[in-house]
């Protein structure tokens, strides 16, 4: 297994010698939230932190150091706040802590980076905040979400990873795995969607997909969560977290050996647009 460094763990001479190595940032960013009656508040932490792990396992010792930035636990989570639990930054907040924190990666002189997503409700922050911070710093930003990743085949049904968007047998599964004893085994259900109800009456404008409606959690199941959780199975979670690390850590030496000189910068643009006004 590679070591993974832990930014917080590292003094501050050393956090510089690793920089030297041309490593890899990788900022997990997650959110607490409401999961239902079975799993926890911090369901997508976990999740996030178990495939970082799975990651590790995964990725050999090649040219760069991984170093792992404190989880940005508190995400944008505004759909889920009509129920109990949920802690939600607004879309604005989030785009400034993530560019904070990618300030400080770039300060450090580190020039790739990372963002690991296990919150579908970040994507919109993370996509603006990726930008400015290529523009703001010239970082590589790569964007990963892991339920973005293919799954395993024959591991979920094909209707349970189109409308188990919350809560359902995806995340239970991996919870089952990584956290098992957190898991309240005794409110594990099925729980159906909307959006897998418009889909079986031929409806093509769902939650999701090329073109979806705007949701709060209510909106889909009036307990917050959508899939068939009781389906779910530590083995199957265990499959799932061991192929989303292994894309994990091919994204990691991915990023670690992309040619930053193909990166265009601001300075060069403009000086041939100015040249090009002589």
């Amino acid at each position: 297994m590679t070591e993974l460094y832990r930014w917080a763990d590292l003094t501050g001479p050393e956090l510089a010698a690793l920089a030297t190595r041309d490593p890899v940032a990788v900022l997990p960013v997650a959110a607490i939230e409401q999961h239902g009656p079975h799993l926890p508040l911090d369901t997508d932490v976990v999740i996030g932190a178990g495939l970082i792990e799975a990651a590790g396992r995964g990725y050999p010792e090649r040219r760069a150091p991984i170093i792992v930035l404190p989880v940005m636990s508190l995400g944008a989570s505004l759909e889920h706040t009509g129920f109990a639990g949920t802690l939600s930054l607004s879309g604005e907040q989030a785009m400034t802590q993530l560019r904070a924190y990618g300030a400080g990666v770039a300060g450090a002189g580190i020039k790739r980076l990372v963002i690991f997503n296990s919150h579908g409700g970040n994507k919109a922050a993370i996509d603006m905040a990726a930008l400015q911070l290529r523009h703001d710093h010239g970082l590589l930003v790569v964007k990963a979400s892991y339920f973005r990743f293919a799954p395993p085949a024959d591991t979920l049904a094909a209707s349970e990873l189109a409308h188990g968007l919350h809560g359902g047998a995806l995340e239970t599964a991996m919870m089952l795995h990584l956290a098992p004893a957190r898991v309240r085994r005794d409110a594990l259900a099925d729980f159906p969607s909307y959006g897998a109800e418009r889909a079986a009456a031929g409806a093509t404008l769902g939650p999701e997909g090329d073109a979806g409606f705007a949701w709060r959690a209510e909106d889909l199941n009036p307990q917050g969560v959508t899939g068939n959780a009781a389906s779910a199975t530590a083995e199957q979670g265990e499959r799932l977290v061991e192929t989303f690390g292994q894309r994990l850590a091919q994204i990691w030496h991915e990023t670690a050996v992309f040619d930053l000189s193909r990166l265009g910068s601001e300075s060069q643009s403009f000086k041939t647009t100015a040249d090009e006004r002589k």
